[in-house]
């Protein structure tokens, strides 16, 4: 794999995300979640990894991606809101859960 792309949707761990994959000695580059689709298939990136960030796929203000880019047929991790997006892109229904459950077994 050359490349990951981390499109950002406003974590405060974009950067870590990056970071921790050029660790693992795979370049990595943020791009805005803006970003045209036809420059992410120019960069031909191996994965993309959707980011995190404050808000829900439900809101007034939600950013959304083109479901285009999940039909890349390149792998797709989507972290936080990246999995939201991903989930409503797909047809999916983001509903919080009623109960929350702590438990340490």
């Amino acid at each position: 794999m050359d490349k990951v792309i981390v499109l950002d949707f406003g974590s405060q761990y974009t950067q870590l995300i990056a970071r921790k994959i050029r660790e693992l000695g795979i370049f990595s580059e943020i791009l805005p979640f803006s970003v045209p689709l036809s420059r992410l298939k120019r960069e031909n990136p191996g994965a993309i990894i959707l980011s995190g960030g404050p808000q829900s796929v439900y809101g007034e203000e939600a950013v959304l991606a083109s479901r285009e880019i999940i039909e890349m047929g390149i792998p797709i991790l989507g972290i936080c809101y990246g999995l939201q997006l991903m989930a409503y892109l797909l047809g999916g229904k983001v509903v919080p859960s009623e109960t929350l459950s702590l438990s340490r077994n």
